[in-house]
């Protein structure tokens, strides 16, 4: 994540002029984006403190569908009224990856998934994170996110929310989290060769 946050502040200094004047990095899908960056610490206590108080725990889902809801609407909107722009492009999927990391740091401490699958996620996001932030570093393009990144997150939030409430059925859904979070850095990983290709 720190490689998505360090390509997230070089497009924050790149469009601050922008910023200030109201300009295009200024609009809902990006507050949207910023609201759920601001959820994402109030889940992580919910999430934690859990493991105490059962109850918690429905607390720290409805924050996190809450999270999910906003990342349909920001995409949704930004599509639907032209309101795409090269931070949200970055923003939008560091927020998603920010509270899935969380979730699965504080699973595996409660030890509802493995530890495997937490360095599993963690290194394939770390290569896609630094793809991303070479793309735009060199070429001042960021990928949008394609049809199996969304899949592969509704899967893994899914699978999240399995694992927080039961430990029958958590095993199946991790690796089919797993699976989907693979093919999709299978499919990024061909897309980032091909533009690379191209621009050769």
């Amino acid at each position: 994540m720190t490689l998505y946050i360090i390509g997230l502040l070089s497009l924050l200094i790149a469009d601050k002029t922008k910023i200030v004047s109201g300009g295009e990095s200024v609009n809902i899908p990006n507050a949207l984006t910023a609201v759920r960056f601001v959820i994402i610490p109030f889940f992580a206590y919910f999430l934690y403190m859990g493991q105490f108080d059962k109850s918690l725990y429905v607390t720290a889902v409805i924050l996190f569908l809450a999270g999910g809801i906003t990342d349909v609407l920001d995409g949704y909107i930004a599509r639907k009224f032209n309101m795409i722009t090269s931070f949200g492009k970055l923003a939008d999927p560091a927020a998603d990856k920010l509270m899935q990391i969380t979730a699965l740091v504080i699973l595996t401490m409660q030890r509802k998934i493995p530890v495997a699958v937490l360095i599993i996620i963690a290194v394939k996001e770390i290569f896609m994170g630094l793809g991303s932030i070479l793309l735009y570093k060199q070429q001042k393009l960021v990928v949008s996110a394609n049809w199996y990144g969304k899949m592969s997150t509704v899967v893994l939030y899914i699978a999240i929310i399995i694992a927080i409430f039961s430990e029958t059925y958590s095993t199946i859904a991790i690796i089919i989290a797993l699976c989907a979070a693979l093919f999709a850095f299978v499919m990024y990983s061909l897309t980032y060769r091909k533009i690379k290709k191209h621009s050769t």
